[in-house]
């Protein structure tokens, strides 16, 4: 694999390490990925996006950080973190099993029962390039209502992503949250958990990557796993379970949490998220 000049050498400067060589990774929906391989025989991913805010890549590590207080082995470590870039350690890549969708059950309900201070986070975040407002609230209802519906809904109304019929159809659901949506105290969240940011490492278990991490309510990150389709989902939702059981319900609330990610990718992509949101609430009138 050749170099390639500028990523290698700034992450030299970060690292202290030599970059042997470099190599694209495809798939990145935002920021552009390189494979770096170091002289000391190790890998790590380098991620840079050109004009990303100041506080992108380090709103990132702080959220992977903070995961990583909860379970180490479930996101990658964090090798360096600046405006510019964030350098994580390498995952290699291997295939599902129902053996290692078990250990990510078990793992989520772990991470989720170390819990949060608060709903919300000290800092906002982002979803993909899009802000993430985090301040705190008392309650779930509240933060699902204020921070996650209803922002995403009057961003992807104004980018016409959303047909008046449709928001009226979402807002209808919101007065009603209170009643839907039972509380608990606040889980850590990833915060972003679609199947594209869970790897399948070779060794047989899971690692969970670009987090939009904060404290809200476990059954969002669920809901956000079957949103997109993950592979042996029923045995991770089977494993969470055994170690800290869902409320009664959760199923049925299942594509309530999903309005704020539909909103979020209408926001973002347009398409027919805007509709698919508003089937969505439409069940909860």
């Amino acid at each position: 694999m050749p170099r390639q000049p500028l990523v290698s050498r700034r992450a030299e400067q970060l690292l202290g390490r030599v970059v042997v060589s470099t190599a694209p990774v495809p798939g990145g929906n935002i920021a552009t990925a390189t494979k770096l391989r170091l002289g000391d025989g190790s890998q790590a991913l380098m991620k840079t996006l050109s004009h990303a805010p100041a506080d992108f890549f380090p709103t990132e590590a702080r959220g992977l950080r903070w995961l990583a207080e909860a379970d180490p082995g479930l996101v990658p470590d964090v090798l360096a973190a600046e405006q510019d870039c964030l350098i994580i350690g390498w995952v290699d890549v291997g295939r599902p099993t129902s053996e290692s969708a078990e250990a990510l059950g078990k793992a989520l309900a772990g991470l989720h029962r170390r819990g949060a201070d608060r709903f919300g986070a000290t800092a906002d975040g982002y979803i993909g390039r899009l802000p993430l407002p985090n301040r705190p609230t008392p309650t779930w209802a509240e933060f699902y209502a204020v921070r996650r519906v209803l922002p995403y809904l009057k961003l992807a109304v104004d980018r016409g992503a959303v047909e008046p019929d449709e928001a009226a159809a979402i807002e209808s659901v919101i007065g009603r949250l209170t009643a839907l949506l039972p509380e608990e105290p606040p889980a850590r969240l990833h915060g972003d958990l679609w199947n594209g940011n869970v790897l399948w490492d070779a060794t047989g278990g899971a690692r969970l990557i670009d987090p939009a991490a904060y404290g809200g309510h476990r059954e969002l990150d669920l809901a956000m796993l079957a949103l997109f389709g993950l592979p042996h989902l029923d045995r991770v939702i089977d494993s969470y379970q055994e170690v800290t059981p869902l409320a009664e319900g959760w199923a049925d609330r299942v594509a309530l949490h999903q309005l704020f990610p539909l909103l979020a990718h209408a926001a973002m992509f347009g398409g027919g998220y805007g509709a698919r949101a508003a089937a969505a609430a439409a069940r909860y009138r």
